[in-house]
């Protein structure tokens, strides 16, 4: 069976390799550029959700013309997002730099984005896009997909002014993860292998492995106000949703369903 998370890699390193995460200028989003991710999650007086914005997925094709994501981001903030996710990767995703670039631009909240990171060019292009944070991807730098160590990327980001989501999907990769500098730790229920989803995956790790001081979030599978209240239950300090909310035709409304579900 083909390792589905191994031709992202090798396609991200290709993208890389073409120069395009080099072709997008500064934001002048610059006075947001302050935000913080986990100052947001933590000041949330409800179940802190971190709403994805992303144009195509692999397994469900494309859901929303480009020209409409800045207002889905927008209805995400009003729902009570306390951040909003960016997946820029161009060949699975459709994503881009730009696409995080414009939905900076139109909310007041943290902004993540959402790649297979295998360069620090891709970290400074997200810094340049109006980013807050960026997500990192353990398995990758353990498969020594990366231009660098997990460490280093981490400090390059800091360096950079973004906080970083190291994203595991084992319970070694979570040990490994809360004895970084990262920012938050992830936990995501989607096998990357495989794209199966199983919010198990979630409860077993964290029932395991103490978090400490890192912020925890759970990563993918969330469709219900149901499976809100059980990730939170299973110690997620927040959720990371994309899919139940593209795929909505009120995405305002059912962002405040999953926020409100405790």
């Amino acid at each position: 069976m083909t390792d589905f998370f191994d031709v992202l890699c090798r396609t991200a390193q290709k993208t890389v390799a073409t120069g395009y995460y080099s072709t997008f200028p500064s934001c002048s989003s610059s006075a947001k550029a302050s935000l913080s991710l986990s100052e947001s999650i933590e000041a949330n007086t409800h179940i802190p959700l971190i709403a994805e914005v992303k144009v195509a997925s692999p397994t469900m094709g494309a859901w929303r013309a480009r020209v409409e994501v800045a207002t889905v981001a927008k209805h995400m903030e009003a729902g009570g997002a306390a951040g909003i996710s960016v997946v820029t990767e161009p060949r699975f995703f459709k994503g881009s730099p730009r696409l995080l670039e414009s939905i900076r631009s139109r909310v007041d909240v943290p902004v993540l984005m959402k790649d297979f990171v295998v360069s620090t060019c891709q970290i400074e292009a997200a810094r340049d896009a109006g980013a807050n944070a960026v997500l990192l991807i353990q398995t990758l730098f353990d498969r020594d997909y990366a231009t660098c160590q997990v460490e280093e990327m981490i400090k390059f980001a800091h360096a950079n002014g973004l906080q970083v989501l190291l994203e595991t999907h084992t319970v070694a990769e979570f040990e490994r993860a809360i004895a970084s500098d990262s920012d938050l730790v992830g936990i995501n229920n989607r096998d990357l292998r495989t794209l199966n989803v199983d919010l198990r995956t979630t409860k077993e790790i964290l029932a395991s492995v103490s978090p400490k001081e890192h912020l925890t979030i759970s990563e993918s599978g969330v469709k219900t106000p149901a499976d809100a209240r059980f990730l939170q239950q299973c110690g997620a300090d927040a959720l990371l949703v994309g899919s139940a909310l593209m795929q909505a035709r009120n995405v305002r409304r059912e962002v405040q369903r999953l926020v409100m579900a405790a």
